[in-house]
């Protein structure tokens, strides 16, 4: 039996949240911003989110390593702390800078505690 991979879990929710983005990108703008004139500007970064997050998450789930998986998670958290350093002053609002920081750095965080506990498996 295989040792269970948290990565692949959080591979597989990260590749859920990308299939959302893709679908329903103004989800982004709603958050940074409560004008509806200026949340359009925000869907090609969400559209952008859904292939990149798509190819990290596929790299993660099939990589042919475990040394692979990890370095395409570290990538994964490299883009977490990325997105928060950048979106956080999109925020038009304190609840839109909460909301972006909460998302962003709880992401990364579960990404790491994965790695960590793949580790340790």
């Amino acid at each position: 039996m295989n040792k269970p991979s948290y990565s692949a879990l959080m591979s597989t929710a990260t590749a859920g949240y990308a299939v959302f983005a893709l679908a329903k990108p103004r989800h982004l703008g709603k958050a940074l911003t409560k004008s509806p004139l200026k949340q359009p500007e925000y869907d090609v970064v969400a559209r952008l989110f859904g292939p990149r997050d798509l190819a990290i998450s596929a790299l993660a789930l099939f990589a042919p390593s475990p040394r692979v998986r990890e370095h395409a998670m570290v990538a994964r958290v490299a883009l977490d702390l990325t997105d928060a350093a950048l979106l956080t002053g999109e925020a038009t609002h304190t609840t839109g800078k909460a909301k972006v920081l909460g998302a962003t750095l709880t992401w990364a965080g579960l990404n790491v505690a994965a790695i960590v506990a793949d580790r340790k498996a």
